[in-house]
């Protein structure tokens, strides 16, 4: 059995023909968006994709991880402030008709706890918190095996919960979100805000400043590397105590870029959320970091597909 993931970026969307049974992507293709041209146009190219990459191949249908408040019962994306001209742009149904096949439409990050359950670290458990940390950082939830959405569909928004009362400001024009501290912006912002302090840290060896090059200067021993790195594990294990207190999961599942930096993040991380946690907690989760890294997103929208067709 066959579905098609699509992971919807706001530059690119890459479509895979992935093999349920294994979570084999047999076949991908990366293709640009072109958001300008218009969604239907966007839809048009996306299910031409669709059909040169599935031809021969019998599909269940069609899974799409999309950026934005989406409305995933009706298939439609409320609002995206990477397709600006999307407001309740009816994306699933569109392409839909052109295709003749089920598609789903989910949020990105729910998707990506969905391609947890169905492929990753979450398989054969059935409550699974999953958090994404990239540019933004992104949360989904599922419980009793079934993905926690909220009465609008936009719940879950893990990265908006506030660790610090009067913090930095968050993207999302709140203060002190867990987004303001544990992304790829955030860790950028506090390396600048440093640099005064510490204008000869090795970050600003780097071309680039980003989570590498913090991560890589707090292995060498750089005190602002190894400033920033705590002060994300600090609010990472807040944010993360408190949803296992919350939602008792079995797993709490960490992708996303950020998610690289391998065990100078999780080994902190891990005993730090161990302090957190309630006595009654202890032992009741393991934290993993996903396995699925570059494939996250198309098997993730895969499992989208997966997910409504086992509850119909």
């Amino acid at each position: 059995m066959y579905v098609v993931g699509i992971d919807l970026g706001g530059t690119f969307f890459k479509i895979g023909l992935v093999e349920v049974e294994n979570g084999k992507i047999v076949k991908k293709i990366e293709e640009k968006t072109l958001v300008e041209e218009g969604g239907e146009k966007v839809v048009e190219r996306m299910a031409k994709t669709v059909q040169k990459l599935a031809k021969g191949y019998d599909i269940l249908g069609v899974g799409i991880g999309s950026p934005g408040s989406i409305d995933h019962d009706r298939g439609i994306v409320r609002f995206s402030p990477n397709f600006p001209n999307w407001t309740d742009f009816e994306l699933g149904s569109l392409l839909s008709r052109f295709l003749n096949k089920p598609v789903y439409v989910e949020n990105d990050a729910n998707a990506f706890v969905l391609g947890e359950k169905w492929f990753g670290a979450g398989r054969g458990y059935n409550h699974i918190v999953g958090i994404t940390l990239g540019t933004g950082v992104g949360g989904g939830v599922i419980s009793h095996g079934m993905l926690i959405t909220g009465k609008d569909g936009i719940g879950a928004e893990l990265g908006h919960v506030i660790i610090e009362p009067n913090g930095p400001q968050c993207g999302c024009g709140n203060y002190g979100c867990l987004e303001a501290f544990a992304s790829a912006t955030a860790i950028k912002r506090m390396a600048l805000e440093g640099k005064k302090k510490f204008p000869e840290s090795v970050i600003f060896n780097s071309e680039n400043i980003d989570g590498k090059a913090v991560f890589d200067a707090a292995k060498a021993g750089d005190l602002l590397g190894q400033i920033i790195v705590e002060r994300l594990v600090n609010a990472l294990a807040t944010g993360i105590s408190n949803f296992i207190h919350i939602f008792n999961p079995e797993v709490v599942v960490i992708g996303g870029g950020i998610s690289r930096a391998g065990e100078i993040l999780f080994e902190p991380l891990k005993k730090k959320v161990e302090h957190l946690v309630m006595p009654t907690f202890k032992g009741t989760y393991s934290i993993f970091q996903s396995p699925l890294v570059e494939e996250a997103g198309i098997l993730g929208a895969a499992s989208v597909i997966l997910q409504h067709t086992s509850y119909e």
